[in-house]
């Protein structure tokens, strides 16, 4: 094959001219056609080639059917649910985790486990595995590029770095969902009625509590991206450090951290020692906002009126404080020091709702005491006169 003919060395000189001449000839080599060199050249992927090969299928779905006994439609509609391309019965998309996937997952519909319940799991899997893959290509590249790198050095170093870390990342993976198994087997209560029903409770009673950053999305026209990532991150850290049984941190997304606990008392208290940690590091200020009553979970998230009233309740939270809901109020009256924010109406939701800050107990040694939050005031319809100031209409008498 006529590399240069082709337009693939184009632009290209001295030796960065002669490592791409040399990767394109392994590449050719190793199978890859000129349609593929073409568009990895254009796409400025080329070094990467080596590595999508050591990662890609071997596997058609129909195969996997034969060897397996897992239907051809499921396995394809396992990987949609990961949230990867569609492929084709007969399309290779599918590798040797794939094949022992499959296994399992015929294993799980014949002890019991229905599609749609299978079908859940691997929603939330691909969610997580979606952000796991992209952090750590990225952590990955940050670690192993080097300065004046050619195409050549980095599809080599990756490609072997690739075939040593992979199976290395298992183990972790592993280590780390039997963790939170377990953790989640500890939380868990099996009642009576579901003994009875043969059903797990729909809504349950539980304290919901956002915390986000205030002014993030005004801080993303100020700051490159990178530094906003950063500011993210450390958020996400922070509310990980912070939170202690039995809270548990749901999610936390770009901006904001979301915790839920079956009482409202160590939620505020995580909540307050989110609001510290973050004054102690270099961030924006945080606001959180807390509501309790039922809520439903599913894939791993919550949902309900609750987790809504907690969504407003901190869009209407001024920096640096932790507004509650008349319940969450009622349930730790004495494990906080507490102050009326007033009566809020709030977007989606009948009726004002009254809210109150609260505050650690430790604020009111100082002696000096709580002042009350007073409600934001209404801004002045468009175009109303401005009252002058009292110095400026005495004057006006004088001269008069």
């Amino acid at each position: 094959m006529d590399f240069a003919a082709a337009g693939l060395l184009d632009g290209l000189d001295g030796e960065e001219r002669a490592a791409r001449e040399r990767l394109l000839a392994q590449l050719h080599e190793a199978g890859f056609t000129q349609e593929e060199l073409e568009a990895a050249v254009a796409e400025e992927r080329l070094a990467l080639l080596p590595l999508d090969r050591l990662l890609s299928g071997r596997y058609t779905a129909k195969e996997i059917e034969t060897r397996t006994g897992l239907p051809a439609a499921v396995t394809l509609r396992v990987r949609r649910l990961l949230g990867l391309p569609d492929a084709g019965p007969d399309d290779r998309a599918f590798g040797e985790p794939e094949l022992e996937a499959a296994e399992s997952i015929r294993l799980f519909l014949e002890a019991g486990l229905s599609e749609e319940a299978i079908a859940e799991i691997t929603r939330v899997l691909g969610e997580a595995m979606s952000r796991l893959a992209a952090t750590t290509a990225a952590a990955f590249a940050q670690a192993f590029l080097k300065p004046g790198d050619s195409e050549y050095d980095v599809a080599l170093r990756f490609a072997e770095l690739a075939q040593e870390f992979t199976s290395a990342l298992n183990p972790v993976l592993i280590a780390a969902y039997n963790a939170h198994l377990r953790e989640a087997v500890g939380r868990g209560v099996i009642s009576r009625v579901e003994r009875e029903q043969g059903a797990i409770a729909g809504a349950q009673d539980i304290t919901i509590c956002f915390v986000d950053l205030v002014g993030f999305t005004r801080l993303g026209g100020d700051v490159e991206a990178q530094e906003l990532g950063t500011v993210a991150g450390k958020l996400a850290e922070l509310a990980g450090e912070v939170t202690e049984p039995p809270v548990r941190l749901v999610k936390t997304i770009g901006d904001a951290a979301m915790f839920v606990s079956p009482e409202p008392g160590p939620v505020v208290g995580v909540a307050l020692s989110l609001l510290d940690a973050v004054a102690a590091s270099d961030l924006p200020s945080v606001r959180a906002g807390v509501a309790h009553g039922p809520a439903l979970q599913r894939a791993g998230d919550f949902f309900g009126h609750c987790v809504n009233v907690a969504s407003r309740v901190t869009g209407v939270a001024r920096p640096g404080s932790v507004l509650c809901t008349q319940e969450v109020h009622d349930a730790a009256p004495d494990a906080f020091e507490w102050s009326a924010a007033g009566r809020y109406k709030l977007k989606g939701i009948s009726g004002s709702v009254p809210l109150y800050r609260a505050r650690p107990l430790a604020a009111s040694s100082d002696g000096k005491a709580a002042r009350e939050e007073k409600p934001r005031p209404k801004p002045k319809a468009r175009g109303a006169a401005k009252k002058r100031p009292k110095a400026d209409r005495q004057r006006k008498r004088a001269s008069s």
